[in-house]
């Protein structure tokens, strides 16, 4: 008889379930290979490099479509996405990529046994305020990423791969100002 607790065999005595260890993480410069690659094969297969901003935007097009068709229509910003009225996010291929970025995070996740419920922080700051952080740091990357034109995959990755050179600024201000915070923030960590 199976339970959610364990596995009993006959006599009801509990028999130890299999704990898995994590597997360690990839070596950082394979992994950043892997990632050129996956570049590469973008621009040969679909003709244009990774993005991840673009996606986001295609469905906030479509959610504001569905509320307000005409001001959708008449604004310049959302004109891009709706075009000819149309509008679909399942038309744009940064959709699918997004999706398939989270569904291959989730199955490395499950394959590595890293998939489990918890807020990563350190001893010094509540589990409330990390995750305060953490919005507060992902609203101001959206809106960092719209301000760029790009987010780190586009901009960055895509754009330094063309080698713009605003796409290489970009990236060097992101270091500069991961950099100027870590000291503030380290605390939280250590």
């Amino acid at each position: 008889m199976m339970s959610i607790t364990g596995i009993f065999s006959k006599n009801n005595e509990a028999v130890q379930e299999k704990v898995h260890e994590p597997k360690p993480y990839s070596n950082p410069y394979l992994v950043g290979i892997g990632l050129g690659l996956v570049l590469l094969a973008s621009f040969v297969i679909m003709g244009r490099g990774l993005g991840a901003s673009g996606a986001f935007s295609s469905i906030v097009a479509t959610g504001v479509y569905q509320l307000a068709p005409d001001h959708t229509v008449s604004n310049p910003y959302f004109q891009e996405y709706v075009g000819d009225g149309s509008i679909n996010p399942l038309k744009d291929w940064l959709v699918f990529e997004v999706l398939g970025v989270f569904v291959g995070g989730l199955i490395s996740g499950l394959i590595a046994h890293r998939v489990k419920k918890t807020v990563e922080k350190g001893d010094r700051i509540s589990v409330r305020n990390r995750l305060i952080f953490a919005f507060i740091g992902g609203g101001l990357m959206g809106f960092g990423a719209k301000l760029a034109r790009g987010c780190t995959s586009g901009q960055a990755l895509t754009g330094g791969a063309l080698l713009n050179l605003g796409s290489w600024a970009f990236m060097m201000m992101v270091f500069a100002g991961a950099y100027a915070m870590a000291y503030f923030m380290r605390r939280q960590w250590t």
